[in-house]
């Protein structure tokens, strides 16, 4: 005996929410170890500290550092304030796992969506002006698109050093 599939109704928010229909960015790591299509001008230095320039115009699927990082082999560790990473991403929703500075200290962020702060495509783990707070290691959804989706460039600027960036995932 069959089932019908109207029985079951599928209810999230949030990251939990189910994946949209038009993803057309893979899961990406910012560790050396799985880095793929990274783009900064140079490149991507193990284990040591070095200033990275982000890509001037990336293309779908690329992304690179800005400021001053220390890249191992599954994260990426800010060195300074204002350190940034940039993605040009297709899909409706963009999640970074990110972990606080090693000492604890929260981190603070400011992302931007084509140069200009998310406003009603922020995610819940960011303000419409694009503010917010790293405050443990996880999983932080910080663009939900409402509108169509399209390929669009994330930028996320850290205001403290210390963040731990480890991978970009898509929904």
């Amino acid at each position: 005996m069959g089932l019908a599939a109207n029985l079951v109704s599928i209810s999230a928010d949030g990251v939990e929410a189910p994946p949209s229909g038009d993803v057309q960015s893979p899961e990406t790591y910012i560790g050396y170890r799985r880095a793929e299509r990274f783009e900064s001008s140079g490149r991507l230095v193990q284990d040591s500290r070095r200033i990275y320039s982000p890509p001037e115009s990336p293309s779908l699927n690329q992304w690179g550092l800005s400021g001053s990082w220390n890249v191992g082999d599954e994260s990426a560790v800010s060195q300074a304030a204002s350190a940034k990473i940039v993605f040009r991403f297709h899909s409706r929703d963009l999640h970074m796992v990110l972990g606080p500075a090693k000492t604890g200290k929260p981190v603070r962020f400011k992302v931007r969506l084509d140069g200009t702060a998310p406003g009603d495509d922020c995610g819940v783990d960011s303000t419409p002006n694009g503010a917010g707070e790293v405050r443990e290691p996880r999983l932080y959804q910080l663009i939900r698109q409402n509108g169509q989706v399209g390929d669009r460039t994330f930028e996320i600027e850290f205001l403290d050093p210390g963040v731990q960036a480890f991978s970009f995932t898509f929904g």
